[in-house]
């Protein structure tokens, strides 16, 4: 299955993700390198989500992913959602669905 963490940013998360910024790559490299973590990164203008893309058998990875998270235990990160994401088109998707 594929899930997107979707992290709601502090307001000042550009002037405090620097102090964290080492940790919460390892972190995210790590998943990467287990195959869970997919892509990840964050919107601009304004700053205040990012978004990371998982896949992964059960929600449970991405909820213990966002709970061992320096930015969220810090308050770089203010909230989180995980949400199943139903993939349809593309060569990786889930569930692929064509055209008659």
């Amino acid at each position: 299955m594929h899930y997107l963490l979707c992290y709601d940013l502090a307001a000042d998360y550009l002037e405090t993700r620097g102090k964290y910024r080492n940790e919460h790559l390892k972190l995210a490299w790590e998943a990467q390198e287990r195959g869970e973590l997919i892509m990840g990164g964050a919107f601009s203008d304004p700053a205040d989500m990012s978004v990371l893309f998982f896949q992964s058998e059960s929600p449970a990875v991405v909820e213990a992913f966002a709970k061992a998270d320096p930015y969220l235990l810090h308050g770089v990160v203010t909230g989180y959602k995980v949400r199943q994401w139903n993939t349809v088109v593309g060569k990786d998707a889930f569930t692929p669905i064509r055209p008659e």
